[in-house]
């Protein structure tokens, strides 16, 4: 998706949200955005239609190397990535399961929280501390949990498995 830059900018939150690749027009004089995950970028117009095409066609690329393989969390708790699995506390499987719906995109803190404890108002380091469990435990599959400073956290794939 081509966006204006930063008129549409409540647009390219819905679309991180979901997952989708992002181009930011950046209009001359205007701030440049900061750019949060690998399927965003932004170039300044007017701009040369070929660097525009060039790209929107790398964050196409980028959108469609990270569909496959995607880690999977069923009602049950269990996380599957590639032909590995773990199985997760409640807690953990509701955290899991927003963290892979959003896989590859930063979650934030707020969404994460009401997620794992539903209603309830855990005490200020709860999620620091689930975080820190859920990377130890993710890390054999091959997974890792960044921190995005200021913003929330990101599911993504380390390599490290054979997924």
């Amino acid at each position: 998706m081509m966006l204006r830059w930063p008129e549409e900018e409540a647009r390219r939150a819905a679309l991180s949200e979901r997952g989708e690749a992002r181009l930011l027009l950046v209009d001359q004089g205007a701030t440049a955005p900061e750019v949060v995950d690998a399927l965003e970028d932004w170039i300044r117009v007017p701009a040369d239609e070929a660097d525009v095409r060039a790209r929107a066609d790398t964050l196409e690329r980028r959108r469609n190397s990270r569909q496959y393989p995607h880690p999977t969390v069923d009602d049950n708790g269990l996380l599957r990535f590639g032909t590995s699995w773990v199985a997760l506390a409640p807690v953990e499987s509701r955290l899991v399961a927003v963290l892979v719906q959003r896989y590859g995109t930063v979650v934030g803190r707020q969404v994460l929280t009401r997620a794992g404890w539903q209603g309830v108002v855990p005490s200020r380091n709860a999620l620091d501390v689930k975080i820190l469990r859920l990377r130890r435990r993710l890390a054999p599959l091959g997974l890792s949990i960044r921190t995005v400073r200021a913003r929330g956290y990101l599911l993504e794939a380390t390599g490290a498995s054979d997924p």
